[in-house]
Order: C-alpha cells, then structure tokens, then sequence
C-alpha cells in the first residue's frame, strides 16, 4: 500500500472528529467568543502544545524591528537564532509524522544535498486589528455560494470562516485571506534545469484588492464582486520585454468568472484569453506549475470534492528572510534539484490538512491534492500533488515572512518541485530589485485592458 494511504488512514479518526465537531456547532456565538480568547482572532489554537515544541500566540510581530525603514527591504528579526537540528535522508524516518509526503520525497530523491534545518517555531504572523474586527464578523456573516463550489458571499476583508464547518471553507480562508489592499512589486522567476540552469524572468507587477478595504473604495463601488486585479510586465531578458497579462478575480465566480487579457509586444494587442486557470500551465513557468498553483492554490474550487483530514504538526518554512532581499543573489539561492538548503527556515507548526479529490467528470492534471494550512494565517504553506494514476507527482513550498510595515504574513519565495522531472520552478526572486510596498488606494481605471496597454508600453 502507498505511504500517502497509510498516512490517511492513520489520521481518518481525527478527520472523523473534526468534521462531528465542527458539524455540530457551526459559528454561533459562543463559538464566536471564543475568537480572541482561547482561540486567536483569526482562529488558531492560541496556547502552545504540550511539548513545549510549540509556543503559545502573543500576538506576533506588533512593531517593525528598531531602524527599520518602511520602504526598505525587511531585516530577519530572528537571526541570531540557530538551528536546532537538521532533517536529511538519513533521518527522515525519525522525523516523518511532522513531514508532507512530497516533503519525505524530496529528501530522498537529493540524500546527498537536500536538507531542512529546524529552527525554534516563531509564531510571528498578525494583522491589523480592523482585519481582527473583519474577521470576527466574518465568522457570523459569511455564507458559501452553492456549497463553495461558486464562491463567498457577506464575507469581507479577509477570511471569512475562522471556524471552519469544512474542507471547502478552510480553502476559502486560504484564498480570502488578508494579503494588502494594494501592493506595488518586482519580481522574478525562473525555471531551474536538471543540471541547475536558468534564466530569471523579471515583473513589474501592480496588485489591488478591493475586498480587503475596510471602506468603500472607488475600486469597490465600480466592481463590488472583485476581489483582486493584477497587471503584469515583463521586464527582462529583453526579449519578452514589453509582454504583459491583466487579471480580474472575482469573489462569487457563479456571477462573473475570472476574467483575463494579454498583451503580446510581437502583436502589439490586447486579447482577451477565452480560458486562463485550473490546469493549464502558468505563463514562463517551462511547464512546471498549473495557473492555479500560484499561490499554491487559487481560483475556485470546484472541480474537486474537499475534506479535513485533521490538523497536525508540520515542519514548514517560516520566517524566511534569508531568501529576501535585494542583495541576496539568485545564484546563493537556486542549486541543483533544490534551493539552497542554508537559506531555508524551517519550524515547527500547527496545520490544517485538507484533502482534495477530483470530481468525476471533471479535468484536470492532478487527481488528488493536499494542502497544509497554516493555522495562524490561513495560508498554504506546503502542498503535495498527485497524477491521474495516484503517483505523487509535484511538491510546492511557500517561504513566508511577516511584513511587519503592514503587518501582514505573505510569502517570499515559492519553490515548485517536479518529482518526475526533477526540476524545479521559483517565483519571488528580489535579486537587484526593490521592496515591495504596500499602500492604500487603487484606482478602478489602474485594472482594465486599456490600462494594461499603456502599462506594458
């Protein structure tokens, strides 16, 4: 029998407990006060577990670290912390119940390189208390749209169920999260060969999301159901320079799917793309990363059945400044099979399992999913993905960090691993680029296919 089987049947009873749990009292209000008591505002467990391995939630990172600059890139807050110990292939059975499947496999397909150092578990992630305020209304207002299937509504700010009745909700909670209103950023991304070449591709992007306002906007007022707009350009290697995509990503997908155009320098056109999601490969990705894996999982959720398979303990990556900034070079970062370990942070954490299984009838190139979410964000930290024969296929990482300007925990690095190809795909490089920033405001002209023309130009 497959590892990937054992290990849910191993952990059916918690899924079983959970799912009566959670079934039996909803979001009412006494599970409504317990937000900010014995559960964090966004509804972690805030006590630490039994081992002490785990501390409690205090709140996380309040106040950015003394000197710091709003604009300049985000020093570690945690540097002076050392490893703990280090998990490799040689002791990846003594550490398997607090690793993903896709995890152990990593490990095993690099004994030689691949190495994951565990650092002390820092729970650094925490938002703005009007994202608090929003979330705790959520969790009495917001209600799913044909099951979850089409999207949210009555939800607002951020994640909308931060008591989860179900798989499909946590999903939400990933997808909704609070992440800024509105985010200016330069990234780059590269698709790493076998033998550990690549080529960065470089992004101007503009981001606004209207969704997460804590007042109405002129974005809002012209798009109530939007929850995010993202214009791109490329700007290196010259020779894709000047290409660039718009997207328009609605929050109840029943009324207005995803809308999407490009514009191509060879055309000098904007098209609109009758199909951009799901499956199909993500644009400068070499094939190694679907539309709906950025972010390690966006768009609805429909094409596959959901559920709980339980919470547990998971070394993920965390707190990863090491892999940001613009001095650290893509060269310190991508290797061989991997990036390199001695730039990762691992820690220990609480996780949300969630099992995603595809629909009969439905398409798409993965057959079964796993997501790991992070209980103090909702965000999806690590993710296992299996071919249609059931074979683990694919393993995605995201390196988060708390940018504390805001506050808000996002990621910094997300790492793509092809276990068949074994190859892997990175988007979040800083190298020689600038901070991100985060502000409010957002003008609705920004985020229309006419903008996207004079953007790209």
């Amino acid at each position: 029998m497959p590892r990937h089987k054992r290990d849910v049947g191993r952990l059916a009873f918690i899924a079983t407990f959970v799912a009566i749990s959670l079934a039996d009292t909803g979001a009412g209000g006494e599970d409504v006060a317990r937000l900010g008591d014995e559960l964090t505002p966004v509804g972690a467990e805030r006590a630490g577990n039994a081992a002490g391995t785990i501390p409690a939630w205090t709140g996380g990172i309040t106040t950015p670290p003394a000197g710091y600059v709003e604009g300049d890139w985000h020093e570690d807050p945690y540097a002076a912390d050392s490893a703990l110990f280090t998990i490799d292939a040689s002791n990846v059975d003594e550490y398997a119940e607090r690793l993903s499947e896709g995890q152990k496999a990593l490990l095993l397909a690099y004994p030689e390189t691949r190495r994951m150092p565990v650092y002390p578990t820092r729970r650094s992630a925490s938002y703005p208390d009007w994202v608090y305020d929003a979330i705790r209304s959520n969790a009495t207002n917001a209600q799913l749209v044909e099951a979850g299937k089409g999207g949210v509504t009555d939800s607002k700010v951020t994640s909308p169920f931060p008591i989860p009745a179900s798989a499909v909700e946590v999903i939400w909670n990933h997808t909704l999260r609070f992440r800024g209103i509105r985010v200016s950023r330069r990234v780059g991304s590269a698709a790493v060969t076998r033998r550990g070449n690549y080529s960065v591709v470089t992004a101007q992007q503009e981001v606004g999301v209207p969704y997460a306002s804590p007042r109405a906007t002129a974005f809002q007022r012209a798009h109530p159901n939007v929850m995010l707009a993202l214009k791109s350009k490329t700007i290196a290697p010259s020779l894709s320079s000047g290409d660039g995509f718009l997207v328009i990503e609605p929050i109840d997908q029943t009324r207005h799917p995803r809308k999407a155009w490009s514009y191509s320098r060879g055309l000098r056109r904007v098209l609109r793309n009758p199909y951009f999601g799901y499956h199909y490969d993500a644009p400068d990705s070499d094939g190694l990363r679907t539309v709906d894996e950025l972010d390690l999982f966006n768009g609805p959720p429909d094409r596959f059945d959901w559920r709980i398979i339980g919470k547990r303990e998971l070394y993920v990556p965390y707190n990863a400044y090491r892999l940001h900034g613009d001095t650290v070079a893509a060269s310190e970062i991508l290797g061989v099979g991997h990036i390199a370990p001695e730039r990762t942070r691992y820690e220990l954490h609480r996780v949300w399992v969630v099992e995603g299984l595809l629909r009969p009838g439905q398409k798409h190139v993965y057959s079964r999913r796993v997501f790991y979410h992070d209980e103090d964000s909702w965000q999806i930290l690590v993710s296992d993905s299996y071919d249609v024969e059931g074979q683990l296929w694919r393993v995605a990482e995201s390196h988060a960090l708390n940018y504390y300007e805001v506050p808000v925990p996002s990621d910094t690095l997300q790492v793509f691993h092809d276990l068949r190809e074994r190859r892997y795909f990175v988007f979040g490089l800083d190298e020689g680029l600038t901070a991100p920033r985060y502000f409010e405001g957002g003008d609705p002209r920004e985020f229309s296919p006419n903008a996207l023309l004079y953007y790209v130009r």
